[in-house]
């Protein structure tokens, strides 16, 4: 497992890094593809096996798979000790020759700044919300750790490369909810669960994680700094609650809850595959990959909630040898 010691069962932990990929490795087929096409190519229940052999995944699960060695390498859960391994880590996947998955414009400018030795402060894009801050954080939610230093974590490894508070506070949702599932929470449950943690949290800001970041856009307090990015986040959660209310026409969830290419609309629409869904994990990424928006991330989420959920043995058991990045997978989560 990632260390730190997960007290949940290993298989939960292994079922979210795994799912994740899988969902990713789903997504990547669609991404791009209008719904229309995706039906006419894979039925109107989308996608439901994995492409290749190896499966291929994008730089969402490269970029979780880098956050969790940086994780496993840290010799303390402490900004100073995490953000130089995290620094690095994103560094060497910037430069690898594996980084040909179309990766974000974001990450990719971000991490020009830290090769150049900026502080992250000042590398990170401070305009950016894009999904790339949330779509890596599953590893964190997996930790053995208390809710400040999950939420520590969470936004430090956001703010290296997106420095928008609704980066930083959906990443902390996002981890918030991987946790919650692999300790026995139901996923019907999880709207609720988020929206209050949002609401608690609407003006902590984390000093010793984030430093000065709150300076960069100017005019604010830390507190408004991160109320803007919580009440975003509410409102995309009252958009869930609402999505879930009505009975399900089994359309693009992009409609209801937004396209996922912004953090906040990748962890409410991924949310909404993986509750629809509960009972049928390959559904649940099928579902997500079967959208108008950022396909591999929103399946990619709704693998990682529905496998912290069931975990490992909701998936189909040859895929985890299909699956690029297996043994890197195997030997974070045994």
């Amino acid at each position: 497992m990632i260390t730190r010691v997960i007290d949940a069962p290993p298989h939960r932990a292994a079922g979210s890094l795994f799912g994740l990929a899988y969902g990713d490795a789903l997504g990547k087929e669609t991404e791009f593809l209008p719904v229309a096409e995706i039906v006419r190519r894979y039925g109107p229940a989308g996608p439901r096996d994995l492409v290749g052999d190896p499966a291929l995944v994008t730089d969402d699960t490269q970029m979780a798979l880098a956050v969790a060695w940086a994780l496993r390498e840290a010799p303390a859960l402490a900004p100073e000790a995490v953000e130089p391994r995290l620094r690095r880590r994103f560094l060497d996947w910037a430069s690898s020759p594996d980084n040909d998955r179309a990766p974000g414009v974001t990450c990719l400018r971000a991490c020009a700044g830290l090769a150049r030795g900026l502080r992250w402060q000042e590398a990170t894009v401070a305009g950016s919300k894009g999904c790339g801050a949330n779509m890596r954080v599953t590893p964190v939610g997996l930790l053995d750790v208390d809710l400040d230093t999950l939420a520590g974590l969470a936004q430090l490894q956001a703010g290296l490369t997106h420095g928008h508070p609704t980066g930083l506070a959906a990443s902390e949702l996002t981890a918030y909810a991987v946790r919650l599932l692999r300790d026995g929470a139901a996923l019907g449950e999880l709207p609720g669960l988020l929206a209050d943690r949002a609401r608690e949290q609407r003006r902590v800001y984390r000093a010793d994680w984030l430093g000065d970041l709150w300076q960069r856009p100017g005019g604010m307090t830390p507190g408004e700094f991160m109320a803007q990015g919580w009440d975003e986040c509410l409102d995309a959660l009252g958009r869930l609650a609402d999505a879930l209310a009505r009975p399900d026409d089994g359309g693009d969830p992009c409609r209801l809850t937004g396209e996922g290419w912004v953090a906040e609309e990748a962890l409410v629409t991924a949310l909404y595959c993986a509750v629809r869904h509960a009972d049928d994990p390959v559904g649940a990424l099928a579902r997500g990959a079967t959208t108008a928006g950022d396909s591999d991330s929103i399946a990619a989420l709704a693998g990682a909630f529905v496998g912290a959920a069931a975990g490992l043995a909701a998936w189909p058991a040859d895929w985890a040898t299909r699956i690029e990045y297996a043994d890197q997978l195997t030997a974070l989560t045994t």
